[in-house]
């Protein structure tokens, strides 16, 4: 996102407001000065007859030089002095202030002018204006009415300023994307092909809506576009106002929330009254679950954000057949939303945007490497296979970062090792390669994901091993990668626990390798992950061996018990503890006796580690193939 912009506009703000503050400060000075100038003109001098003056000057031996008259004002010249000792009617012995001389001579031309200079010749006649003075008598007026007006028109400025912000606080901030800016439409969104067809009916009503009212169909007034952060769920409401041509208001769920009560209602009549007046038009409310969350007893009607909801709730209400409005919403919290807002009438239609599946992620990131300079050898396909469960979020920030990392490599071409790179490196994390281990941790962590390899090769129902490596990356020692041939929708129990084996081989390796009492810190994210996935099975997926079939959600169970505060009572947690160390214990006892019958491989493999840090599919398989599974660990 781009900050230079503000920060070059505050950077200009600051400018002109200092300039301004150095013009303020300039006209008071000038104002001091003025007053100064004002006060001086009080203080009392002694006068002189103009004739005293005259008869000196006249005098041979005076000490007058001579006198100039400039205007209404006298300069006079010393003997000896080249230049006026006294200018504006002053000499050495006081001051002079009368006009006789001046109403005598000055002021004329031709030969009164002649007769005066012959008449006193040490007096000279200038015609010239005094401006410096007409100056300053205007500067004395002027300026304090500059400083008053200024003073008062930042005082108007400021009152408007107060009243703009107060009459646009209750404006609605949506952005607004009309037919003069670039449309996206449906070919530009890949995947997700069922929530595009629920989409087609909304853009077909649009632009035929006569074909609808004709049968007596009435439109959705709202959809409502749920799934996870990253699906499209913005790109595709965009796609609906671009296939239609519609103007398509876009606004965000917290930009209706204020501190001021009040508000966010403003905001929601205005939003609605501007799209009445564009219709046939669409609005989007993004994350509508920060002003649509359930409402309880313990808010009440006061509150700012229920304010909104229910004004919201009031305009979905009020639209009628022929409004041309249509509301869209997107959210990955729908167990949050208000009930109220989810029935007929309102949102009528729920369209689930979902991860993409391989076919779907594998046009993605067509559509992420189109403009982009891609080898030969990059496999798109294989990539796809890689990155289940990514969101196309994910697929094109692992386009971007391959295209970083082969700019900083100073490729001219996108490599497959750059895209290999990018994935792993979104995926896990960068390579701290500033990460050093010493001998013994190198060895440790072989053993460690050589551990994991074997079990999850030789169990039935997990993944192939795709690469193996003991190079750092991210917050982890090293990592073992299991990609499944293909997308499944559903997990057995003999899936899953074949998962909770595989994630326990690495702390079995080292045990059986190191000693029972050497085991270090290595397997803290993998004993994590089987907590949360062993807990999930039972209270989630009611595939304990005592709770089958039964379940126990922290939430929506409608009732808590005092003790535990969750949804069953202090027996029921004990079983459901005992049930979560029972498939503990089983995945690890599995895993020893997996790697207790394969020693020779497991040393191989974690030989093969120590000398390439990494080895991928290819390169596995003949370090794998006399890995066998002993009876011990079937399940079936």
């Amino acid at each position: 996102m781009p900050t230079s912009q503000p920060v070059k506009k505050n950077a200009n703000k600051n400018t002109s407001n200092a300039i301004r503050s150095v013009l303020f400060v300039l006209l008071v000075v000038l104002c001091c000065f003025a007053l100064l100038g004002s006060f001086s003109t009080n203080i009392k001098l002694e006068e002189k007859p103009i004739s005293d003056v005259i008869s000196r000057a006249n005098d041979e031996n005076g000490n007058i030089e001579k006198i100039t008259v400039i205007g209404s004002s006298l300069e006079i010249t010393l003997k000896g002095q080249d230049h006026p000792t006294e200018s504006s009617r002053k000499d050495p012995h006081g001051t002079l202030y009368d006009q006789g001389l001046i109403d005598q001579c000055a002021g004329y031309s031709g030969e009164i002018l002649e007769a005066c200079q012959e008449k006193y010749p040490k007096i000279e006649y200038i015609e010239e204006t005094d401006v410096w003075g007409i100056v300053f008598d205007v500067a004395l007026i002027a300026v304090p009415i500059i400083i008053i007006v200024f003073f008062f028109g930042r005082m108007m400025k400021q009152a408007q300023n107060i009243n703009n912000q107060s009459i646009g606080f209750g404006k609605a901030k949506a952005k607004l994307y009309g037919p003069d800016k670039k449309k996206v439409v449906f070919d530009d969104v890949a995947g997700n092909e069922s929530a595009k067809q629920d989409l087609a009916e909304i853009v077909d009503f649009l632009k035929k809506p006569k074909k609808y009212e004709t049968l007596g169909a009435k439109i959705p007034r709202g959809v409502l576009l749920a799934g996870d952060p990253g699906t499209g769920k913005t790109l595709m409401a965009r796609a609906v106002a671009g296939e239609a041509n519609v103007p398509f208001f876009s606004i965000s769920g917290s930009e209706f929330a204020e501190m001021f009560v009040g508000v966010g209602a403003s905001r929601v009549r205005d939003l609605f009254n501007k799209a009445k007046k564009n219709a046939p038009s669409i609005i989007f409310i993004d994350e509508i679950d920060a002003v649509a969350h359930k409402r309880d007893a313990r808010g009440g009607a006061g509150r700012e954000d229920e304010q909104t909801l229910n004004q919201i709730l009031v305009e979905m209400d009020g639209f009628d057949n022929e409004s041309g409005v249509i509301v869209i919403a997107a959210t990955n919290r729908v167990d949050m939303l208000d009930k109220a807002l989810l029935r007929p009438g309102r949102f009528d239609r729920h369209i689930n945007v979902t991860l993409p599946e391989r076919k779907d992620r594998l046009a993605i990131l067509k559509v992420h490497f189109k403009n982009k300079p891609v080898a030969k050898d990059v496999n798109l396909e294989s990539l796809a296979a890689k990155t289940a469960g990514s969101s196309g979020a994910d697929l094109a920030n692992i386009a971007n970062e391959a295209a970083i990392t082969a700019a900083r490599e100073g490729h001219k071409e996108i490599s497959n090792a750059d895209v290999t790179e990018a994935f792993e490196r979104v995926a896990i994390g960068p390579e701290r390669k500033s990460k050093v281990m010493n001998d013994e941790e190198r060895k440790i962590t072989a053993y460690h994901e050589a551990g994991h390899a074997i079990v999850g090769h030789v169990l039935p129902d997990s993944d192939p091993v795709h690469k193996v490596t003991i190079i750092p990356r991210g917050q982890t020692g090293g990592v073992t990668w299991f990609i499944p041939p293909e997308d499944r929708s559903y997990k057995s129990v003999f899936e899953l626990k074949d998962v909770l084996a595989r994630a326990m081989g690495g702390r079995v390796a080292e045990k059986l390798t190191f000693g029972v009492d050497n085991i270090t810190t290595g397997a803290s994210s993998d004993l994590k992950h089987v907590a949360e996935l062993s807990k999930g099975m039972v209270i989630e997926e009611g595939m304990g061996k005592t709770t089958r079939n039964r379940v126990f959600p922290d939430q929506d169970m409608g009732y808590y018990t005092i003790s535990t505060g969750k949804p069953y009572s202090e027996k029921t947690a004990e079983v459901i503890d005992q049930e979560i160390k029972t498939l503990t214990d089983e995945a690890a006892a599995r895993a020893e006796a997996i790697l207790k019958a394969n020693t020779k491989v497991l040393d191989r493999l974690a030989q093969a580690l120590l000398d390439h840090e990494t080895l991928e599919e290819k390169e596995l398989e003949p370090l794998l193939k006399d890995a066998t599974l002993p009876a011990a660990a079937k399940l079936h």
